[in-house]
């Protein structure tokens, strides 16, 4: 979702094939069109509790006894989702006798540690979201590879490919606890039933419902355009449908310039949503002031009139509903990003736990967050999704994350990492610079298509080294 840094065209994320993406979209798609209205088991975020019986095992990882050691960790995960990750944190505690304490860190993180580094405080162990800054860490000396047990836990639980995203020049720095989903469209079910309006399957069929849903008073879209990396992530579902997973790797990699035909196509084909002002709840003006929590919840609030019909983003967007009245399921529903090309697109995104103190305690909690236990406390919680194999589904806390959780393991290496996570910091991940930004100007004004492609391309160059 957001930062990264310095990778060059030798340093790339393991890809698959276009057959291989096509059956996990086909299988996501099935999966989330069979979850009917009648599930009972809660939403997200702080509706947990309500999880489906599962527990999460008694132990399946060995820890050292730590009692009197001391621990903290950093992360920019705020409000449920950093309340919820405090739960693991304190089964780790319990289970060891450490003391651990959550650092709230800021976007970008990498800026952050940096800070925290120059002081002299650097933390134990930090949740990293992208590729690109695990590279940064390990090329700035800070990050320590990971120990013995940590690599082995992760080796029993993960697919090849995600352990190998948290590689630097062969060696294990990360630990991708979370994962995302980023390929969904989700929608208030009252508002569609109003509208007369299904589930769409294509691009073109998007913009019928998008028309539908209009008719029936209501904006289609909410788009949360204050967070830049919200409209990273469309463009990219955009791009790998339209483009192709093998432009989509060479864009990612700097290879081809994104003043590139396939981009101009995908930037108009955006711009049919976008372009449209009454698509979208305030206009360009008022997405742009828009945090991406708020974009979730007025689209499940307002009764038979929220401010939108529709919002686009991944898996985590239960966190958000579960501030709101609206059930997972039943009040909000959820349907595969339409295919714009011959594809439906699956993107995926995640973070990642890295050492930065090369300690018995800090290498402790890495081994706990590669282990199914760990995992399964927050997956229980909702607005969570793990890579790790060995956690089983039946903890998550409803039918629909339930099946997003399967869909990702079953696909086992066969995704595409978010694009701007791969990408440089200054370029990918930087509030009010690089494709952030130039993408929020694009969204004021989507007629500047070539505009955008050259302010992209510029920004590209100059993060990339040329």
């Amino acid at each position: 979702m957001r930062m990264s840094s310095t990778i060059r065209t030798g340093r790339t994320v393991k890809r698959t094939t276009r057959v291989a993406a096509t059956l996990a979209a086909a299988a996501l798609a099935l999966s989330l069109t069979a979850c009917g209205g009648d599930d009972d088991n809660g939403g997200g975020g702080d509706k947990g509790d309500k999880g489906g019986g599962a527990k999460a095992p008694a132990s399946s990882v060995t820890l050292p006894k730590l009692d009197g050691e001391s621990l903290e960790v950093a992360a920019v995960w705020t409000g449920t989702e950093q309340e919820n990750f405090k739960k693991v944190l304190a089964e780790f505690e319990k289970r060891t006798g450490a003391k651990v304490t959550f650092v709230p860190a800021q976007d970008p993180i990498i800026n952050f540690l940096g800070s925290k580094i120059a002081g002299g405080a650097p933390p134990d162990v930090a949740m990293l979201p992208q590729p690109g800054a695990i590279k940064q860490a390990v090329d700035k000396g800070w990050a320590k590879p990971l120990g013995a047990e940590a690599t082995k836990e992760l080796g029993e639980n993960y697919s090849q490919g995600w352990q190998d995203i948290g590689k630097v020049d062969g060696k294990q720095y990360g630990v991708y606890y979370k994962a995302a989903n980023k390929s969904l469209i989700w929608y208030n079910a009252q508002v569609f039933e109003n509208a007369g309006a299904s589930e769409p399957k294509t691009w073109d069929e998007l913009l019928n419902t998008a028309q539908m849903v209009y008719d029936s008073g209501v904006t289609p879209f909410s788009v949360g355009g204050a967070d830049g990396w919200t409209l990273t992530d469309w463009f990219e579902n955009v791009y790998l449908s339209q483009a192709g997973p093998e432009k989509y790797d060479q864009l990612a990699k700097h290879e081809i310039k994104w003043t590139d035909p396939s981009v101009k196509q995908a930037l108009t084909t955006l711009a049919e949503i976008w372009g449209k002002k009454d698509f979208v709840a305030g206009g360009a003006s008022g997405a742009l002031q828009t945090e991406f929590p708020a974009s979730v919840t007025q689209t499940f609030t307002g009764g038979a009139q929220p401010k939108a019909g529709m919002v686009y983003e991944g898996d985590f967007v239960q966190v958000n509903i579960g501030e709101t009245k609206a059930k997972v399921g039943t009040d909000a529903k959820v349907f595969p990003f339409p295919a714009v090309g011959d594809t439906a697109p699956v993107v995926s995104g995640g973070d990642a736990a890295v050492v930065f103190k090369d300690s018995k305690a800090a290498q402790a909690l890495a081994t706990w967050l590669a282990s199914p236990d760990a995992a399964a406390i927050q997956a229980k919680l909702g607005g969570f999704l793990s890579p790790n194999k060995s956690v089983d589904a039946s903890v998550y806390p409803n039918e629909v994350q339930k099946k997003i959780a399967e869909a990702l393991v079953a696909a086992g290496d066969d995704f595409r990492f978010d694009m701007s996570d791969q990408a440089p910091q200054a370029f990918g991940g930087t509030p009010g610079k690089g494709e952030w930004k130039t993408l929020q100007d694009f969204l004021k004004n989507p007629k500047d298509v070539a505009g955008a492609q050259a302010k992209l391309e510029a920004d590209a160059a100059a993060a990339y080294g040329g």
